[in-house]
């Protein structure tokens, strides 16, 4: 029953976490964005402390319970790993814990954090991984299965569906994807959750809590005839029936042992030890050696999170129709809410949900190796709308900070520059003025280019001061293939 009841809230979850990746409606994160909220190392990098503290606690009653129902990719391995039980029965066994590794594995995620080596962070962070597979993986044949739906609807004199654009985001974000997928595929459908106890730095966290779980999976010996039947379907092998002991540190409390148990001696409980089973394991030594060293790590992670806890207090139809191609910024461009390009590499994780929810085609992963997969904007499909904050209100690490509509107008995440060589009033002698007509702050003007001649050829003047680097001019400009005027960021954003 207990199995059951768990796989059926880890299908829901999986399902909802999905849909925040695959919806292009904006329907579902205004439901079920809290979703990605609660996931743990977004939450710590947030430092939203109610949700750290409520996964924290349920941790300590209930086990790692959190890498069973809550997060996507541990759930994705279970169903890997349930394919694998279908191709062969009973195929796992109890092995020693890799504690050396997981916890090298955790101290460099948290010396990454310290030193903000994002690229290191975005690589180890689990939610983020499985966001990356499903908005770069599932999301694109959603979106042709959508469009192939529109055009059977609007053959049908129907417009109920409509059409979006399927593109690729960024190609080296979609090979991590491919590997990142490929890898935990063949991982899970071996050995089960090997990933989640020896890479993942959540799971470590977890783990190390779920020791003093109030609830965990307890053997009878008493009913226990060491048939190992629990232990070959283990897909933690943190159980050794031998010894008749669960390494709880591995144990993803998933209630597999308890279903495969024909003897009842299993049972989901408080464990109560007496004074003739205080021995512990072999495992468990090795873990307690390492206690120290572990709440070493922790401080030095809470230590982190203070201070990022500081930092955050704080158409044309003049030319030619071709793509367009991006313009070498200095400064690259990061959404408003990010308060400048410090703050989001520090906070983000690239689970590209933000990516996922923008509506005009403007975040995309960066591939810079600094900020390696982290969201940035261009404007070559579409502008930065000042009446969208879908990004801010998606946001799960703090990463982008929300913000509202009238606080969007008046963040400066960069300034316009307009390019003389490129202009088509000079250089075709048209009358143009798109960038002025169609920027939504009133920061460009256009004047003659000959002062002393009105009937010159007029070209856009930029009010730098009231621009906020909405990227409009620059998107809707007509020339082709590099704009007249584009946008350049700015390090730190302000308010104007």
């Amino acid at each position: 029953m207990l199995e059951r009841f768990r796989q059926i809230i880890a299908v829901v979850s999986i399902l909802i976490v999905t849909a925040l990746f695959l919806d292009f409606t904006g329907t579902v994160p205004r439901w079920f964005g809290w979703m990605a909220k609660i996931q743990f190392l977004p939450a710590v990098l947030a430092l939203n402390v109610f949700v750290v503290l409520g996964l924290v606690v349920a941790t300590l009653i209930f086990g790692r319970l959190y890498c069973s129902v809550i997060c996507p990719l541990g759930i994705m391995q279970d169903g890997f790993a349930w394919l694998g039980r279908k191709s062969k029965k009973n195929r796992y066994s109890y092995s020693a814990p890799k504690t050396v590794l997981r916890y090298v594995m955790l101290g460099v995620m948290v010396a990454a954090i310290v030193a903000g080596i994002g690229v290191i962070v975005v690589m180890l962070a689990p939610y983020s991984a499985y966001g990356r597979i499903a908005q770069s993986l599932l999301a694109p044949v959603w979106q042709w299965g959508n469009n192939l739906l529109a055009s059977w609807a609007e053959a049908h004199e129907s417009y109920a569906f409509y059409t979006v654009d399927v593109w690729l985001r960024g190609g080296i974000t979609l090979a991590v994807a491919v590997v990142t997928l490929a890898v935990l595929a063949f991982l899970s459908w071996r050995n089960g959750r090997t990933y989640c106890n020896t890479i993942c730095p959540v799971g470590t966290v977890l783990g190390f809590l779920s020791r003093f779980s109030w609830l965990k999976p307890v053997i009878d010996t008493s009913k226990c005839n060491s048939c190992g039947l629990c232990a070959r379907n283990c897909k933690a092998a943190c159980i050794n029936s031998k010894e008749h002991t669960i390494d709880y540190s591995r144990c993803v409390t998933c209630f597999d042992c308890i279903g495969k148990c024909h003897k009842g001696a299993i049972s989901y409980k408080r464990n109560v030890r007496s004074k003739a089973a205080s021995a512990t394991t072999a495992a468990e030594n090795c873990v307690d050696n390492s206690r120290r060293n572990f709440l070493a790590v922790t401080a030095t992670m809470a230590t982190a999170a203070a201070i990022h806890a500081q930092e955050k207090t704080v158409d044309g139809g003049l030319a030619v129709i071709t793509d367009k191609k991006i313009p070498a910024r200095k400064t690259k461009i990061v959404p408003p809410g990010a308060k400048g390009i410090r703050n989001l590499t520090s906070h983000c994780t690239a689970c590209q949900l933000c990516v996922s929810a923008c509506p005009n085609g403007v975040l995309r992963p960066s591939a810079d190796l600094d900020s390696l997969m982290q969201p940035e904007s261009s404007y070559e499909r579409g502008y930065c709308r000042p009446e969208c904050t879908r990004c801010s209100d998606v946001c799960p690490a703090g990463a982008i900070l929300p913000i509202t509509v009238a606080d969007k107008s008046s963040i400066q995440v960069g300034h316009a520059v307009w390019v003389k060589e490129n202009c088509l009033p000079l250089t075709e002698d048209v009358r143009c003025g798109n960038c002025a007509r169609h920027c939504p702050v009133g920061a460009i003007t256009m004047v003659p280019s000959d002062k002393e001649n009105e009937h010159s050829p007029w070209i856009p003047v930029v009010n730098t001061e009231r621009c906020i680097g909405c990227g409009a001019c620059e998107n809707l400009c007509p020339s082709r293939p590099f704009s007249a005027i584009y946008v350049e960021g700015h390090e730190i954003h302000r308010t104007i």
